[in-house]
Protein backbone atom coordinates (compact mmCIF):
# COMPACT_ATOMS: atom_id res chain seq x y z
CA UNK A 1 0.00 0.00 0.00
CA UNK A 2 2.50 2.63 0.99
CA UNK A 3 3.91 2.51 -2.52
CA UNK A 4 0.58 2.82 -3.90
CA UNK A 5 0.28 5.72 -2.19
CA UNK A 6 3.41 7.41 -3.33
CA UNK A 7 2.64 6.35 -6.75
CA UNK A 8 -0.46 8.44 -6.47
CA UNK A 9 0.65 11.25 -5.36
CA UNK A 10 3.56 11.18 -7.58
CA UNK A 11 0.75 11.24 -10.56
CA UNK A 12 -1.18 14.28 -8.45
CA UNK A 13 2.02 16.06 -8.76
CA UNK A 14 2.60 15.14 -12.13
CA UNK A 15 -0.75 16.14 -13.44
CA UNK A 16 -0.76 19.32 -11.71
CA UNK A 17 2.88 20.33 -12.70
CA UNK A 18 1.38 19.36 -16.76
CA UNK A 19 -1.34 21.76 -15.91
CA UNK A 20 0.32 24.44 -14.60
CA UNK A 21 2.73 24.28 -17.30
CA UNK A 22 0.21 24.40 -20.27
CA UNK A 23 -2.18 27.32 -17.40
CA UNK A 24 1.34 29.40 -17.95
CA UNK A 25 1.68 28.63 -21.25
CA UNK A 26 -1.65 29.49 -22.63
CA UNK A 27 -1.20 32.92 -20.63
CA UNK A 28 2.21 33.67 -22.18
CA UNK A 29 0.32 33.05 -25.61
CA UNK A 30 -2.44 35.67 -24.63
CA UNK A 31 -0.12 38.47 -23.69
CA UNK A 32 1.83 38.13 -26.98
CA UNK A 33 -1.45 38.22 -29.05
CA UNK A 34 -2.56 40.96 -26.84
CA UNK A 35 0.68 42.88 -27.59
CA UNK A 36 0.92 42.65 -30.83
CA UNK A 37 -2.74 43.31 -31.59
CA UNK A 38 -1.45 46.56 -29.35
CA UNK A 39 0.95 47.03 -32.05
CA UNK A 40 -0.94 46.43 -34.75
CA UNK A 41 -3.52 49.40 -33.69
CA UNK A 42 -0.38 51.99 -33.45
CA UNK A 43 0.46 50.47 -37.08
CA UNK A 44 -2.88 50.79 -38.49
CA UNK A 45 -2.97 54.76 -36.95
CA UNK A 46 0.60 56.21 -38.00
CA UNK A 47 -0.63 56.51 -41.85
CA UNK A 48 -4.06 57.79 -41.09
CA UNK A 49 -2.24 60.32 -38.69
CA UNK A 50 -0.15 61.08 -41.65
CA UNK A 51 -3.13 61.43 -44.08
CA UNK A 52 -4.57 64.00 -42.47
CA UNK A 53 -1.56 66.18 -43.06
CA UNK A 54 -0.22 66.11 -39.36
CA UNK A 55 3.41 66.05 -38.77
CA UNK A 56 5.34 63.23 -37.92
CA UNK A 57 6.06 64.54 -34.19
CA UNK A 58 2.04 64.45 -33.87
CA UNK A 59 1.49 60.62 -34.18
CA UNK A 60 3.95 60.41 -30.46
CA UNK A 61 1.40 62.60 -28.87
CA UNK A 62 -1.76 60.66 -29.89
CA UNK A 63 1.07 56.97 -29.18
CA UNK A 64 1.38 58.36 -25.48
CA UNK A 65 -2.26 59.85 -25.06
CA UNK A 66 -3.53 56.16 -26.24
CA UNK A 67 -1.73 54.05 -24.20
CA UNK A 68 -2.41 56.25 -21.30
CA UNK A 69 -5.77 55.91 -21.86
CA UNK A 70 -6.15 52.27 -23.01
CA UNK A 71 -3.35 50.80 -24.08
CA UNK A 72 -3.81 51.03 -27.75
CA UNK A 73 -6.80 47.74 -26.64
CA UNK A 74 -9.28 48.41 -28.82
CA UNK A 75 -11.97 46.10 -26.35
CA UNK A 76 -10.48 48.26 -23.65
CA UNK A 77 -13.57 49.16 -21.27
CA UNK A 78 -13.29 51.77 -18.42
CA UNK A 79 -14.98 49.87 -15.56
CA UNK A 80 -16.33 52.99 -13.45
CA UNK A 81 -17.01 55.21 -16.64
CA UNK A 82 -17.81 53.15 -19.54
CA UNK A 83 -15.39 54.89 -21.46
CA UNK A 84 -14.76 52.00 -24.56
CA UNK A 85 -11.93 51.21 -27.27
CA UNK A 86 -8.68 52.92 -28.18
CA UNK A 87 -9.88 56.61 -27.95
CA UNK A 88 -11.96 55.85 -24.74
CA UNK A 89 -14.80 57.07 -25.99
CA UNK A 90 -17.72 58.14 -23.31
CA UNK A 91 -20.02 56.62 -24.22
CA UNK A 92 -18.80 54.24 -26.62
CA UNK A 93 -21.86 54.10 -28.52
CA UNK A 94 -20.51 57.50 -30.21
CA UNK A 95 -18.04 55.62 -32.27
CA UNK A 96 -20.87 53.99 -34.70
CA UNK A 97 -20.81 57.63 -36.35
CA UNK A 98 -17.12 56.25 -38.16
CA UNK A 99 -18.81 52.72 -38.57
CA UNK A 100 -21.22 50.10 -37.34
CA UNK A 101 -18.50 47.95 -36.27
CA UNK A 102 -16.98 50.64 -34.01
CA UNK A 103 -16.58 47.51 -31.12
CA UNK A 104 -14.39 45.20 -32.91
CA UNK A 105 -12.67 47.34 -35.09
CA UNK A 106 -9.46 49.13 -34.37
CA UNK A 107 -9.53 51.52 -37.88
CA UNK A 108 -13.24 52.42 -37.11
CA UNK A 109 -11.86 53.45 -33.63
CA UNK A 110 -9.38 55.41 -34.64
CA UNK A 111 -10.52 57.15 -37.00
CA UNK A 112 -13.45 58.07 -34.76
CA UNK A 113 -10.81 59.11 -32.17
CA UNK A 114 -8.68 61.37 -34.92
CA UNK A 115 -11.96 63.08 -35.99
CA UNK A 116 -12.38 63.90 -32.03
CA UNK A 117 -9.13 65.20 -31.60
CA UNK A 118 -8.71 67.28 -34.59
CA UNK A 119 -12.60 69.14 -33.36
CA UNK A 120 -12.09 69.66 -29.91
CA UNK A 121 -7.99 70.36 -29.57
CA UNK A 122 -6.99 70.57 -33.48
CA UNK A 123 -4.28 67.63 -33.12
CA UNK A 124 -2.73 64.97 -31.26
CA UNK A 125 -0.40 67.07 -29.58
CA UNK A 126 -3.00 69.78 -28.49
CA UNK A 127 -5.25 66.97 -26.95
CA UNK A 128 -1.79 65.45 -25.02
CA UNK A 129 -1.52 68.86 -23.76
CA UNK A 130 -4.98 68.70 -21.77
CA UNK A 131 -4.20 65.42 -20.93
CA UNK A 132 -1.16 66.22 -19.39
CA UNK A 133 -2.62 69.61 -17.51
CA UNK A 134 -6.21 67.76 -16.75
CA UNK A 135 -6.23 64.04 -16.45
CA UNK A 136 -8.74 63.94 -19.32
CA UNK A 137 -9.14 64.66 -23.09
Amino acid sequence: MPTLRRTGVLLITTALAVSTTATVAQASSASSSAAAARQGNRAIAAPMVSARGWAKGQFGCLSRLWTRESNWDHRARNRSSGAYGIPQALPGGKMASAGSDWRTNPKTQIKWGLTYIKKRYGSPCGAWAHFQSRGWY
